[in-house]
């Protein structure tokens, strides 16, 4: 059995729907990240056993195994196969899970994963006709199937939580994304791009497009509800539609060391949970419990916790049935306010948790992702 560990991990800026990184193909994205982890580390492509990949939305520029594609305009040779899945928002934590257990069954030495989404040049739901109208109709006569949005107002009801709660809490990434960004404690896991201002110019894109560093929380306040005319859901305490990628290199401690190459954390526990597929964003705390239990630890032994914010109210939720330190979740923070772009915010939180361990000098670190109709995946690393 193989010791699986992250060798490396990095991300792209993160850009808004039709914004600055609206010229980039998301194959070509995807490939520059490839690239990144090779200049990074400098491993020979040719030990790469395997690149897989995350990406929600298969359709158009994003059909076609965009992975696969992606390794052909990348440096790595042809002879590295290539794999994209859809777990849906848990796409790329779900590449890692299954490049990691690759390599402690003994299947694979090195591999590279990750995900990628262009919500701008592959729209979400294109690749089923624009919405729930083509699900099967048997699907609602056995389960109430809702927009996410919709179980996102269901699960503030639940919890008691009015919409001040939900803005102070979106108000609160973006402040932290400011700061995380003022400080350049991004600058390490990012691969700057070339990107384009409104008038198309190009400049370099080396920050995340959606964070406001100038935050108006009155002006949060007065935005419309989004899912209901009366409810509390809106632009300003949901993620952000965006255009992303991000990649890690895993590989076998013990070859990873012969090589000269530097671990940098190991895998205590990976798992994915399945429930209610309606008030399907609530899997994260099953999906917590679970991963601390495999990893024989409690909250309070974890430094860092990266939940996404897919809605603010799924967030506060975890918070209150958990009851971890809210000065450790999402500390730098999240979708809410640098975007989600689905395939690829797996492995865009992943990187965002290696670096932060890093950072503060953390052993211990939580990703846990929502997922549509009722799932959701959680990984604890250890940083070594």
């Amino acid at each position: 059995m193989g010791e699986p560990v992250i060798l490396e991990a990095v991300r792209t800026p993160i850009g808004k729907r039709n914004g600055a990184l609206r010229a980039w193909r998301p194959d070509a994205l995807y490939a520059r990240v490839l690239d990144a982890l090779l200049e990074r580390t400098g491993i020979d492509p040719r030990l790469i056993g395997d690149v897989v990949t995350g990406c929600v939305t298969q359709a158009g520029e994003q059909g076609a195994n965009v992975g696969r594609l992606a390794v052909f305009l990348s440096r790595l040779p042809k002879e590295v196969p290539a794999v994209t899945l859809n777990r849906m928002c848990g796409s790329s934590q779900q590449a890692v899970h299954f490049a990691a257990s690759a390599i402690a069954a003994g299947d694979l030495d090195f591999a590279m994963a990750g995900g990628v989404e262009s919500m701008t040049r592959a729209p979400m739901f294109s690749d089923i006709g624009g919405g729930f109208h083509t699900l099967n109709p048997a699907l609602f006569q056995k389960y109430e199937l809702v927009h996410q949005g919709e179980s996102a107002e269901r699960i503030a009801e639940r919890y008691g939580l009015c919409r001040e709660e939900l803005d102070e809490w979106g108000y609160l990434s973006h402040r932290r994304a400011a700061q995380a960004t003022k400080e350049g404690r991004f600058r390490a896991q990012m691969v700057p791009l070339t990107g384009l201002d409104p008038e198309g110019k190009p400049f370099l894109l080396d920050f995340d497009e959606g964070v406001r560093p100038d935050v108006d929380y009155e002006r949060m306040l007065a935005l419309k509800p989004v899912f209901r005319e009366d409810g509390v859901v809106t632009a300003g305490n949901a993620s952000q539609i965006s255009d992303g990628a991000a990649a890690l290199l895993l590989g076998d401690r013990e070859k990873a060391l012969a090589l000269g190459l530097c671990p940098r954390a190991r895998f205590l526990a990976r798992v994915a949970v399945a429930g209610d597929p309606t008030l399907q964003l609530l899997e994260v705390i099953p999906a917590t419990k679970k991963a601390l239990e495999k990893a024989g630890l409690s909250l309070k032994d974890l430094d860092v916790i990266e939940i996404n914010e897919a809605f603010a109210s799924v967030v506060l939720a975890f918070l209150r049935e958990l009851g971890p330190d809210p000065e450790r979740v999402n500390p730098n923070g999240g979708a809410i306010a640098h975007g989600h772009p689905l395939g690829a915010t797996g492995a865009v939180l992943m990187t965002k948790l290696l670096h932060e361990l890093e950072r503060t000098g953390g052993e211990f670190g939580l990703q846990v992702m929502c997922i549509g109709h009722g799932q959701a995946t959680a990984t604890i690393v250890q940083r070594i």
